[in-house]
């Protein structure tokens, strides 16, 4: 510190700090990208100045290469040691596998800041057991009035069987109604989520998109942006205001998000239905009174949640709270975004949620740019 004498530490020193690095990265993830081996590196430099490394380059840069290799050697320990996280991209082609995959070819790794992607089956526990207190629970929430706290308990306990079963095998959303039928309860929606990624969404979502979050403006006016026509540049406001300001816009906002939504009457809900693969379907009676011109004045007798054409949850308490419950199933079932949503629901995950990477693709970039400049 004193006059600038740098460290040049032995063999063993360098794998003792190397190790404990990745040790305490793999903790956070699994895959780590190029942004984080630099914050780490540099980090490393800023709490020991000795170990800057002397020549052109920044005095970090040597520490991150190394340290990329170190988590490739670590992930390769913990894949032989059966580290569920990991183990499931074995099989790439290599000196040993050479029929393999491609090693850049279908990698599962948690790209969405989950903090329990694939976790191990707990300990004392195997598939068997823990396949058997999901049959209990199948059993429990057939009752009128099932036991919540034993839910509770057990849905914890069989998390890493379900995110096996989802990250592996990839089933088909009404196989997983049938057999964890918990799963699709607002309750355990949250729940599922906060095992995934360690946050409490529901407050989350809320807060964020509340009218009182510093970061964002009680009123969402969107700037017209070149190339953008009038059209273009109010439907980026609608879309905006209702994930900003839900409380103080009415359904009616958050209907703008077309393609996302569909509106029907109860007679022709299966029509309707038919139409809709992913989002949130609005029911409304044909014998309440219209009061207004327009038939988005009823009011609704149920909001449902559609996944892959089918209803998963129905009589959700209003709009906002259906697409809190819809993002919350996409990250619980693993689920690709909706084309027709795919940069809006981004936004709220990567801006308004903090979640995943911080590097932004152009468009959501603009969306970004467009609500908070």
């Amino acid at each position: 510190m004193k006059d600038g004498t740098r460290l040049t530490p032995s063999r063993d020193m360098k794998h003792d700090i190397l190790q404990k690095l990745a040790e305490t990265v793999y903790s956070f993830k699994a895959y780590p990208d190029d942004d984080d081996f630099s914050s780490v590196a540099k980090s490393l430099i800023s709490k020991h100045p000795c170990l800057t490394e002397p020549g052109s380059q920044p005095g970090w840069y040597g520490w991150k290469n190394s340290l990329k290799f170190k988590m490739a050697n670590y992930r390769t320990k913990l894949r032989k040691a059966g580290c569920e996280d990991v183990a499931i991209n074995g099989g790439k082609i290599s000196k040993v596998n050479p029929q393999g995959e491609s090693s850049s070819k279908n990698i599962k790794r948690p790209k969405r800041g989950e903090a329990n992607y694939l976790p191990n089956l707990p300990e004392g526990h195997d598939e068997t057991s823990l396949e058997n207190a999901r049959k209990i629970l199948t059993e429990e929430m057939k009752k009128k009035t099932p036991n919540g706290t034993l839910i509770s308990q057990m849905m914890e306990q069989t998390f890493p069987l379900r995110r096996r079963e989802i990250v592996k095998k990839e089933p088909a959303v009404q196989n997983m109604v049938e057999r964890w039928p918990a799963l699709f309860t607002e309750r355990q929606v949250f729940a599922e989520f906060n095992r995934i990624t360690s946050r409490n969404f529901e407050a989350d979502f809320f807060e964020v998109s509340g009218p009182a979050h510093p970061r964002f403006h009680p009123t969402v006016q969107v700037k017209k942006r070149i190339g953008w026509t009038e059209t273009d540049r109010v439907d980026a406001e609608h879309q905006l205001a209702a994930l900003c300001c839900p409380q103080r816009h009415s359904n009616c906002s958050w209907r703008r998000l077309q393609g996302f939504f569909k509106t029907c009457f109860d007679t022709t809900r299966d029509e309707a239905l038919s139409s809709v693969t992913v989002g949130v379907l609005t029911v409304l009676s044909e014998d309440s009174p219209q009061e207004g011109p327009s038939s988005m004045q009823l009011e609704p007798i149920s909001t449902d949640i559609v996944l892959e054409g089918g209803i998963v949850m129905e009589n959700i308490k209003n709009f906002p709270q259906a697409v809190c419950l819809l993002f919350g199933l996409i990250y619980a079932l693993h689920l690709d975004y909706p084309k027709c949503m795919a940069n809006t629901l981004m936004f709220l995950q990567r801006v308004m949620l903090g979640l995943g990477t911080k590097t932004f693709s152009p468009k959501l970039l603009t969306l970004r740019n467009a609500l908070l400049d």
